[in-house]
């Protein structure tokens, strides 16, 4: 795979091994800045470990992660959040006894020089309170600032999830199955949130929700037993025997 420096992100034959498994399994890609990627699969496909291996959560087997141009395949997960890169998990990690504020305070603080000095004070300087009122507000969460997360729906954490990454001015957020859990009603306003995102940051996604994501994305990537099995836009994949043999039958088998 030729790799150019215009790629926004490229992955060049990534393989992660776990002993003998092969969890992803020589997966190269390309995003364009901007694109909005999704990337699916049934159970086992390999997806989430890719996500790991981008984000730095798990270290490449072999293979190359470029992130800009720059090679990050053993970056630290800090120093790819410092780059640019924010995620949000399957399951969700927030602080259930803090209110939104605090928990917002707290994924600010860790990306700040400050996060050492803990013990100094705990205020957001005016540009963080600023960084966090805003993504609040995008993720339909400014009303509930003063809200335990306990006290919360699913729907709601999920939100607030992302509300976090978005705090960090990521020019790359990845979503990990963003719509997991949720009501219909609560599928409506995650979709809805994506889809208001701003179009120059680039977003890559999980999600088993099959209607939702091909309404959302640009460009389709399709996992299977961690190789990459096809990509194409969202139209050409609704109709992709592979894909329906692979996912859509199997979900369809299932339901």
């Amino acid at each position: 795979m030729d790799l150019s420096v215009t790629d926004f992100l490229a992955l060049d034959a990534v393989t992660v091994q776990f002993g003998a498994l092969r969890a992803v399994d020589e997966v190269s890609l390309r995003v364009r800045k901007g694109e909005r990627r999704a990337i699916i699969g049934p159970n086992g496909a390999g997806k989430t470990t890719l996500f790991n291996a981008i984000t730095g959560v798990v270290r490449a087997t072999t293979g190359k992660v470029l992130f800009e141009g720059a090679d990050v395949t053993r970056t630290a997960i800090h120093e790819r959040a410092r780059r640019g890169m924010s995620r949000t998990f399957q399951i969700t990690n927030l602080f259930p006894n803090l209110t939104v504020a605090e928990n917002m305070r707290l994924a600010l603080r860790g990306l700040s020089p400050r996060k050492f000095s803990l013990l100094g004070s705990p205020a957001l300087n005016s540009e963080e309170a600023g960084r966090a009122d805003r993504a609040l507000e995008v993720s339909r969460l400014g009303a509930r600032r003063d809200s335990r997360v306990k006290e919360m729906s699913y729907g709601e954490q999920r939100q607030l999830e992302m509300a976090m990454a978005l705090a960090a001015q990521p020019r790359l957020l990845l979503l990990d199955e963003p719509a997991a859990g949720l009501s219909p009603s609560e599928r409506v306003i995650v979709s809805d949130i994506i889809r208001a995102l701003p179009r120059d940051l680039t977003l890559v996604l999980i999600e088993h929700d099959m209607d939702l994501v091909l309404s959302l994305v640009d460009y389709v990537t399709v996992l299977n037993n961690g190789k990459l099995l096809v990509e194409a836009p969202p139209a050409e994949i609704r109709l992709n025997k592979d894909v329906q043999d692979v996912y859509l039958g199997k979900a369809r088998h299932h339901a």
